[in-house]
Order: C-alpha cells, then structure tokens, then sequence
C-alpha cells in the first residue's frame, strides 16, 4: 500500500506532513509480547539484560532470534532499546572516563573545545573521534572498551557485519541546557532545503545506513538530563521534512520519555528517532556519554577516485565556459557533480567542524562557489589543498 505520507512528485513537503497522523503513529505501545526476549519495558522501551543475553549470543539460532527482534524494535516499534549492564565490570568505563576528561583539558587548551550540532557551543564538554583518540592514548583500554559481545550483536542486527563504528563525547555540565528535538545522520544533518531535495524514497533509505548508540559514563538520573526519546516516531516516513516544524516540536516535548541510565548501560535508537539530549536539573552530576555512529558497509563507492586533482584540473575551464557562456548553468553543474567530492563527510570535526551549520562546505559547494566569486585558478586550487587539510586524519 503506497504511503499516504509521499507528495504526488515523489518527494516530502514540510508543510504537507500531517500532524494528527504522526500524533496517531506515537500513540502506541509496547507489549511485552512484542519483545519476548526483553527483561523489562519502561515507557514502551524494551529493555534487555546484557549478561543473561551472553549464552543466547553464543548460540548461532537464538543469536539470530534476538537481532531480529532487536531490528524490528528499531524499525517498526518504539525505535530505541536499552542494554542494562552491557558492561558488568565498569572498571574499563572509568578507565575511558579519566583518558576523555584529559582529552577535554588538553583540547580546551589549544583549541577551545569541540563545537556541537544541535546545542549551543559551549554549553557541554565534546570530543570528536573518541574512537582513535582513545587508542592512541591508551591501545590496551580501547582494545577492552570496544570488545563487548552485546553492543557489537546490536550493531550488526541493524547494519549487517562489516559496519563501521565511529564515536563522539558528550559530557552535559549541571545546568546545561537541552538539546531541540531532532533526527540524526545522515539526512538529519541537512538543512531543511537540502533535505527537501532528496526523494522521498531516500529519506526512508537514510535511517537504515547508521545506528546512533551511547554508552553511559556515570549513573544518569532522570534529572542529569538523559536521552529524550519519542516511541515509535522513527516510523513517520515525513520526519526528516518534519522535525524542524515547531508543531511537531511541540507535540515532542508533551510525549517525549527519558529512562535513566546506569554506568555501563547503554542505549541503542534508530537515527529517525525524534530525540534530544535533556537538560541537566542535577546538582552535581556531569553527565558524560560516549555517543557511538556506526555506519553500514554499504555507503561507499566502487571505486577511489581523486577528486582533488580532478577539481583542480577542471577548474580553469570550468571558469572559461562561464566567462563565455559555452555552458548552460544546468549542464555546468552537471559536470561539477560527476568530478566534485558532493558530500561534507568523512571529515576530521576537530580542524572542519560544523561550527554555523550542521556540515562543513563541500568540495562540490566550494567549486560552484568559486565559480560564482570568479576566484583564480591558483586561488581555488589553495582553498582544495586547505579543504583537504581540514579533513585529513
């Protein structure tokens, strides 16, 4: 049956998207019988305990039987799952925590801290890449952090195996505001005019592609300010053109949950998920949560191209056929897209964060506005050589 939600061209209208059916959507609720291998449901959260999972883990049929109910949490019912004691010996938690907090000092020091997506900078403490930063400053600790049976079974129930982790921090300070509700990467980290230029069959494609995770650092009561969540939004297949309306903001902030959070917990929710940091209300817990994106294997090209060296080749020409009018704008920008690198990830979010915007310029944005400034060759070919020094590793 064709999805009520699609627009009559294929795509997804921000003002189209229907309130009351989205209100419908989030209405519902968990039975228990929807997730017999969960250990409890709190605010229709299935919730699973890691440790009596371990045999089923081992067991190649019962392994298969808990992903799939996991994957079908995360797509079809409320869209996020907890993992309570995912890791029972929390020494290698803290461990982390003392490596992350010298991280931020030393940082702070020679850059400022890191900027974020969706909070005011500042208002937290943020590492990009904790992930190599942790094994280069302590190989043996991350070598025991990341071997967890349970996050790595959740991972590849959504994505499949071969995907690929990536991790950030976050540490919330008491007092430090909430995040706006929002929907995660990939679409989630476009504007709203270049969301709305994807099809809609792409926006139902984007949440399957990562799987957002963060393992808890302290003990997180509700008033340090949890992960707010809102059951079963995901499934709005409008949600990356309805987010940003105030609305469906509104109607967040009356119906979000938040479950607290014990050290070695850690959640898991599909990036479609209508979600927001909370405030931290406590008086002296500094909440602190590794945020874990793990991408499918899927999203990469066939083959390694140097867009680089092709960009800087083109150029000169590419400035002639404007100077001349020997192109048309459409068939100019054509070209542009078939030789430019067109999306702003991966980069290094320490030297090309998203300070001003969700993501950094693009090669592709940078060559058509070069074109438009009429920069030299030289200058263009300097500003790709200064792009590719940002987001070098």
């Amino acid at each position: 049956m064709k999805d009520q939600q699609f627009q009559q061209a294929g795509y997804f209208d921000p003002e189209a998207c229907d309130l009351d059916a989205f209100k419908r959507l989030i209405a519902q609720h968990t039975a228990p019988e929807d997730v017999p291998m969960a250990s409890d449901v709190l605010a229709n959260i299935p919730v699973y305990d890691a440790p009596a999972l371990r045999p089923v883990l081992m067991d190649a049929a019962a392994r298969r039987r808990v992903m799939t109910e996991w994957a079908d949490v995360l797509m079809n019912g409320a869209g996020a799952l907890i993992l309570k004691r995912a890791y029972t010996e929390t020494t290698v938690i803290d461990e982390a925590s003392a490596i992350f907090e010298t991280i931020i000092a030393q940082e702070k020091q020679t850059a400022g801290g890191g900027a974020d997506h969706f909070a005011t900078a500042g208002a937290n403490d943020r590492i990009w890449n904790t992930l190599q930063k942790l094994c280069k400053a302590a190989p043996d600790v991350h070598m025991r952090y990341f071997a967890n049976a349970a996050i790595a079974a959740v991972c590849e129930a959504w994505l499949g195996p071969n995907y690929q982790m990536t991790a950030q921090l976050n540490v919330v300070h008491p007092g430090g505001a909430a995040q706006q509700a929002h929907r995660d990467y990939h679409l989630g980290f476009q504007t709203s005019e270049i969301s709305a230029t994807y099809p809609a069959h792409v926006h139902l494609l984007s949440p399957v592609l990562t799987l957002q995770g963060g393992i808890a650092h302290c003990d997180m009561p509700v008033d340090s300010g949890p992960t707010k969540l809102l059951p079963f939004s995901q499934a709005f297949a409008a949600g990356y053109a309805a987010w940003r309306r105030e609305d469906f903001r509104a109607v967040f902030e009356d119906n979000f949950v938040q479950i607290p959070l014990s050290k070695g917990d850690a959640v898991f929710f599909n990036p479609a998920l209508f979600h927001a940091a909370g405030a931290n209300h406590s008086a002296d817990i500094h909440r602190m949560v590794n945020l874990l994106q793990v991408s499918s294997a899927f999203g990469r090209a066939m083959e390694s191209i140097d867009r680089k060296a092709m960009c800087t080749l083109m150029y000169p020409h590419a400035l002639r056929a404007v100077q001349t009018q020997s192109l048309d704008d459409l068939d100019l920008r054509a070209s542009v897209a078939a030789t430019a690198e067109s999306y702003a990830f991966p980069t290094n979010l320490d030297r090309d964060p998203p300070k001003g915007g969700l993501a950094p310029e693009t090669q592709q944005a940078f060559f058509l506005r070069a074109l438009n400034e009429g920069l030299s060759a030289d200058a263009f070919a300097e500003g790709l050589n200064a792009m590719a020094q940002r987001q070098r590793p």
